[in-house]
């Protein structure tokens, strides 16, 4: 059992793996884990997950995402993800 132990750093590193499909079945199975006793890694997927498909959304909406954002996309952004986290 104690090869199935994180800690908040090694959970976060897999969180962010697994949203990108990187992560090994058994480091998903020990972030589940690990978020079934961690709140705050529980937190920090959450709010990772909005945070991806505000980007992703935004992506979408423009075809040359690789351009610097004006104010007002910024704010539009920050707006939608308060909205989401808050």
């Amino acid at each position: 059992m104690i090869m199935m132990k994180l800690n908040c750093d090694q959970a976060t590193s897999i969180c962010d793996k697994s949203q990108y499909n990187e992560a090994s079945f058994l480091e998903k199975i020990k972030l589940i884990i690990h978020m079934f006793h961690c709140k705050y890694c529980n937190i920090y997927s959450r709010q990772n997950t909005i945070l991806s498909k505000c980007f992703k959304k935004h992506k979408h909406q423009h075809s040359s995402y690789l351009k610097c954002l004006n104010n007002e996309e910024k704010c539009c952004m920050e707006n939608n993800i308060k909205e989401k986290i808050g």
